[in-house]
């Protein structure tokens, strides 16, 4: 079918940019036919480049700009938005705060639910936040290199300072990278899947200080295996963990399920809102503890509570809501799908003297069904789901044990504009406002708490 777009692949024109889409990229229209330009800004006239043309909207690149914002950064490294680590650091940090309020805002809008959006609430220094990282191993010219991909690709990049990760970390993976080529330990050649080690994983406590070094290998055991444990914690006195996991798969899934350690112990141990946790090398656990902190006080103080409520933690990972919500209620239930997480929060229960919590695993909403027949009456009802947001059965489930409030902990403000929806049919209305949380500067990404109550 013949394109009747009104531009051409490689044509180059002069546009204005209007907006700044979701994922970061700069937005022009020709004859109503929307262009998505990286590395643009609303308000810019810029020379551009058309690269690909589909029937309703084409992506380009900036060729020239004839005039800049004034909240332009210039000073930027490339490489961190081909590899998508910072798509946003040309853009000025308030700037980036005001974008995630907008992003927010706009999508209630368009809903037609008319909600106020508090300002984002952003960090001192948004650079170097990451307490985990997770890097591909890959040869290149007969060398071992760790970096990142390059976007929509598997082009290694090599990078020794990732910019938004614990500079510690970083200083690990070179040290690492370095004894594995020092040692001859073939990186994972994804073509012929050969070789042996396929990505590195770092975790470091903020406050802990404390090291997981995690070497996801092809094979079950890696050449040199004891004299490279041996110089790694030799290395880096922070290291209290080395752990081998193996995935021989030939998959895009970076871990396998088989783990064992290698040095030291299976966890690490670090603390949020004054708790202690230990962190396994799977354990869902936030990766900016700072801004965590700001997000789950938050959520608590939205909460309302006294000491007297009854609390439902659904999708409770290793219990970092559930044991901070824990010590202002009564009783809390928490409920998430992973075994291996719930047995960590129940590790977590006890590290912290709180036995005032229930773990379960199931799918939140079964389980939510169970607590009802079993004359569980919630107060509050806490959820932090995933990017694709609550499945409706769970919204029903929620809506159903009648909880005084909901308090949403969103990833995504499109599931949430759609959740909140589904909850106003079922007799919940929005309390106060929406307070988004920047939990992953430099990225498009936002984070949000908004408070749902029961309408009497």
């Amino acid at each position: 079918m013949k394109s009747t777009a009104p531009v051409k692949k490689n044509q180059q024109l002069d546009v204005t940019i209007t907006d700044l889409t979701y994922q970061g990229l700069g937005l022009a229209k020709v004859d109503d036919f929307s262009l998505f330009i990286e590395n643009a800004l609303p308000g810019e006239v810029v020379t551009i480049q058309v690269t690909k043309v589909q029937k309703h909207y084409g992506f380009a690149r900036v060729v020239a700009f004839k005039t800049t914002s004034p909240d332009r950064v210039t000073d930027v490294d490339k490489t961190y938005r081909q590899t998508g680590i910072a798509p946003l650091q040309h853009l000025s940090y308030p700037a980036q705060l005001a974008f995630k309020h907008d992003q927010i805002a706009e999508l209630f809008k368009k809903a037609h639910i008319d909600v106020a959006v508090a300002p984002t609430l952003g960090m001192d220094h948004p650079t170097q936040y990451r307490n985990k990282a997770q890097v591909p191993v890959r040869q290149l010219k007969g060398q071992l290199e760790t970096g990142f991909y390059r976007q929509h690709s598997h082009d290694l990049i090599p990078l020794e300072d990732f910019y938004i990760q614990d500079p510690e970390i970083d200083k690990a993976i070179v040290k690492v990278r370095d004894l594995l080529r020092q040692f001859q330990i073939p990186a994972y050649d994804e073509i012929n899947d050969k070789g042996v080690i396929r990505n590195i994983m770092v975790r470091r406590g903020y406050y802990s200080h404390e090291m997981m070094i995690v070497l996801i290998s092809r094979q079950q055991k890696i050449p040199s295996q004891a004299q490279l444990v041996e110089q790694i914690h030799q290395a880096l006195p922070e290291v209290k963990s080395i752990v081998l996991n193996v995935n021989a798969k030939r998959t895009n899934v970076i871990m396998g399920n088989v783990t064992r350690v290698l040095y030291g112990k299976p966890t690490i141990e670090d603390q949020l809102m004054g708790l202690t946790f230990a962190i396994s090398a799977r354990s869902f656990y936030q990766v900016n503890p700072q801004q965590t902190e700001k997000l789950y006080q938050m959520a608590i103080d939205k909460a309302g509570l006294t000491g007297n409520e009854t609390v439902i933690d659904a999708y409770c990972g290793i219990g970092t809501i559930s044991l901070a919500l824990a010590k202002h209620a009564k009783q809390v239930y928490g409920v998430e799908i992973v075994p291996e997480a719930i047995e960590d929060a129940k590790v977590n229960a006890q590290k912290n003297h709180l036995t005032n919590v229930d773990f379960a695993v199931n799918k939140a909403e079964d389980q939510m069904a169970q607590w009802q027949a079993d004359g569980v009456k919630p107060d509050v009802i806490v959820v932090d789901p995933p990017r694709k947001g609550l499945a409706p059965s769970l919204i029903e489930s929620a809506a159903k044990m009648a909880p005084r409030k909901v308090v949403y902990v969103s990833c995504n403000p499109s599931t949430l504009v759609r959740d909140v929806a589904h909850f106003e049919e079922l007799g919940y209305v929005i309390d106060g406002d929406i307070q988004p949380v920047d939990q992953f500067p430099q990225t498009p990404h936002v984070e949000s708490v908004t408070v749902l109550k029961r309408k009497d």
